[in-house]
């Protein structure tokens, strides 16, 4: 996956208005694609998918630029290939409790594997345990969104039912689903080291009915059968243009859940999910973020 990086200068009258600026420039430019952001002396970077990259859409954002006495400009480059998670990779994550009921570990770390490892049996004063090998994808519990996907799929009834993780990253998602008794889990990534990692994250947790398939939305017109919980962790832009692609494969009562976007989205994509006839039924947030649960 080929990302690019734009380095946003901000010129301002003052530091405070500067800081405003960031935070306005981050949520605003997300709608053209850009999904991290780091901050800089002058301003920020901001990192997109190349194939994600909406530059019509960013040019508009700068020339409707809302903040009087500041300015806004900025170069593009290829950004290097790196192993983007590597650093964190090396430090690993302290082990995560989702509503008392699962238990989220490093697996590379010794400490934090349970004693005993079950096949999907609570273990552990009633945990589910499930250990995660992050390799260059996304998916640990550590950040707002996953957290909030594995809270809405806990509440969400998936035993015996038909699971689809939409941008699986690690697997993590389909992995909660088939702990929690789906009879089948599919998964889908355009990232190929995200493929292989979910994949191997399914095999260390004993999970042998989780497929994992490398493409987009687009991969859905290659899987037979429909989907009783749909689920995406992805960046609003994403989530607004695939929406349909999700709904044709659910079942007629089926659940879509969705996360990866900020609170102030919610009201666009749930627009967005009624024009396919999905209506909300319960929603979370947590620092800004937010997770959606629709229905048919």
């Amino acid at each position: 996956m080929k990302y690019l990086v734009a380095d946003f200068k901000i010129t301002a009258s003052n530091e405070l208005l500067t800081s405003t600026a960031r935070d306005v420039l981050c949520s605003l430019v997300s709608e053209a694609g850009f999904e991290s952001f780091e901050e800089t002396p002058e301003g920020v970077k901001a990192y997109v998918q190349e194939e994600l990259f909406d530059r019509p859409m960013l040019e508009t954002i700068l020339a409707e630029w809302p903040l009087p006495e500041s300015t806004v400009e900025y170069t593009m480059e290829e950004a290097e290939y790196k192993d983007w998670n590597a650093e964190w990779e090396t430090a690993g994550f302290e082990p995560i409790i989702i509503d008392d009921r699962i238990r989220i570990y490093d697996a590379r770390n010794a400490s934090a594997v349970p004693d005993a490892h079950s096949e999907g049996e609570p273990t552990e004063a009633g945990l589910i345990q499930i250990g995660i090998e992050a390799r260059m994808a996304f998916g640990t519990a550590t950040h707002e969104t996953t957290r909030m996907m594995v809270a809405a799929l806990l509440r969400t009834d998936a035993t015996g039912k038909s699971v689809l993780d939409c941008g699986c990253g690690t697997g993590i998602l389909g992995i909660v689903a088939a702990k929690l008794g789906a009879a089948h889990v599919v998964g889908y990534d355009i990232d190929e080291w995200s493929v292989e990692n979910a994949r191997h994250n399914a095999a260390l947790n004993g999970i042998d009915d989780m497929e994992v398939f490398h493409g987009s939305a687009q991969v859905l017109s290659h899987v037979s059968g429909l989907f009783d919980v749909v689920m995406a962790n992805i960046n609003r832009n994403v989530l607004l243009d695939d929406m349909g692609a999700f709904t044709e494969v659910m079942t007629k009562d089926g659940m879509l859940l969705l996360s990866g976007f900020y609170e102030d989205d919610i009201a666009l994509l749930n627009e967005k999910a009624a024009e396919h006839g999905l209506h909300e039924t319960f929603r979370s947030t947590e620092n800004g973020w937010a997770a959606l649960a629709l229905k048919r």
